[in-house]
């Protein structure tokens, strides 16, 4: 069938992407509830979550980081420093604010080590790009094919527990959740064109 994909070698030739917002770090809990009462008056955000790797087989740590990205700043919650709190739950039991992020399932699994809550509102895009012609389900294929830059992946495996984040891990989890952002304002708004898309090609039927 044909449908937009990119290849490894096609990737690792666009431009890397540099965050152009502002990141806000937020490492206590008054802070999480000040920055919170900002972000649900947006009806759009990206969400996604960092978590320190584990070397242990069949161990997950908890939650570290959770990002949300509005159009002009990403605010990164340190969660190992203050928990899941309240106000966090309730954001995400908002019916009024759309969350987009990705690989949504792994996000809910590694917060529910944290704490029980349920989710509203949220929309994954490795299902979203679909009904765009995207075949490729990971966040770096599919921001490369909608906007033609590289996402870098050197910090995936960084310490997100660390007292200070470096400006490398920040930069890294602010552009996770805004690419998340991005691509659904993009494809939602039209401004992505499959047609003419250089990534579209015959690719074997995911059926």
């Amino acid at each position: 069938m044909v449908a937009l994909s990119i290849s490894k070698e096609e990737l690792s030739e666009l431009p890397t992407v540099v965050y152009p917002g502002e990141i806000i770090v937020i490492n206590t809990a008054e802070e999480a509830k000040a920055a919170l009462e900002v972000i649900s008056g947006y009806s759009v955000i990206g969400f996604d979550t960092e978590t320190k790797p584990s070397f242990k087989k069949g161990y997950t740590n908890k939650v570290a980081l959770i990002q949300i990205a509005t159009d002009d700043a990403c605010y990164l919650f340190r969660i190992n420093k203050f928990g899941l709190i309240d106000e966090i739950i309730d954001l995400f039991q908002n019916t009024n604010v759309l969350k987009v992020g990705l690989s949504l399932r792994d996000d809910y699994m590694v917060m529910h080590k944290s704490r029980e809550f349920g989710h509203e509102n949220f929309i994954d895009l490795q299902n979203f790009v679909r009904s765009y012609g995207i075949s490729d389900s990971s966040l770096q294929k599919i921001y490369g094919i909608v906007f033609n830059g590289r996402i870098s992946k050197g910090q995936r495996l960084s310490n997100w527990e660390a007292e200070t984040l470096s400006p490398s891990q920040q930069m890294y989890a602010a552009i996770d959740a805004w690419a998340c952002l991005k691509i659904y304002q993009s494809l939602v708004s039209e401004e992505f064109d499959m047609e003419k898309s250089p990534y579209l090609k015959e690719v074997p039927s995911q059926e």
